[in-house]
């Protein structure tokens, strides 16, 4: 079959493609898709933070809890997102639980992402400057009190804007939850192949549609970077000739 006849039998099947229930079905993916990267996300970066002030020397100085904190970190940052999803999975099936596809995805996603948020987050931490931990200190400030009103305040800016681009990532992850049949792109994308039409047609607008999610988070990224960068250096030395 040459090029002419197929890209002619692809548009045949744009207006048949794009009808109203198909617009649904990936309206309806696509929100999962945003619903499991969102929810999975914020879950994880508040875990993270937890994880992140057990690691943080001068905050909580339990050697046990810093121990069991970054094994965690290490080793879900290391194990591919598919094995996590298929050990929740089959660990439900092994306790006799019945949990829904898409709150076993939202589990793996948040995983995931504490083990990302709790390194972004102690990063953020260590970035503070250990004359300002002094000065709390000498100040009689407790440990709350440094890390919500001395350590917060300054490492928030290094940690937001990395964290939006992994927020992308997760939802590039979420793809791999077609492997369990959960309702998302990748799976809608599936289902429309598996009716008969193009695969070229079903994954390219799959395609499209991760890009018009990703692409504006990638961005909002960046500004937000740049703008928090700009607040922390307000002046700037002008050049003269």
């Amino acid at each position: 079959m040459n090029f002419g006849a197929t890209l002619h039998g692809l548009l045949l099947q744009v207006p048949r493609f794009y009808s109203y229930y198909n617009i649904v079905l990936f309206g309806q993916a696509m929100l999962n898709t945003a619903a499991l990267s969102v929810t999975g996300g914020a879950i994880g970066f508040l875990a993270g933070f937890v994880l992140a002030v057990l690691r943080t020397p001068g905050i909580i100085d339990v050697m046990v809890l810093r121990w069991v904190a970054t094994l965690y970190v290490e080793v879900f940052r290391r194990i591919p997102f598919l094995i996590k999803l298929l050990c929740i999975f089959f660990g439900f099936q092994y306790l006799g639980l019945q949990a829904p596809l898409f709150v076993v995805a939202l589990l793996a996603v948040a995983l995931s992402a504490t083990a990302f948020a709790s390194e972004l987050i102690r990063s953020g931490l260590q970035s503070v400057h250990p004359n300002q931990m002094d000065a709390a200190q000498t100040m009689n400030f407790g440990r709350l009190q440094l890390l919500f009103l001395v350590m917060l305040p300054q490492s928030w800016r290094v940690i937001l804007p990395p964290s939006v681009g992994y927020l992308a990532g997760f939802v590039k992850s979420t793809s791999i939850a077609s492997q369990l049949g959960v309702m998302e792109l990748t799976y809608a994308a599936k289902i429309m192949n598996t009716k008969g039409f193009s695969a070229l047609l079903c994954f390219g607008t799959v395609l499209l549609l991760y890009f018009a999610i990703c692409y504006p988070l990638s961005r909002f990224g960046d500004w937000l970077g740049q703008r928090l960068d700009q607040r922390r250096h307000p002046f700037h030395i002008v050049q003269t000739p």
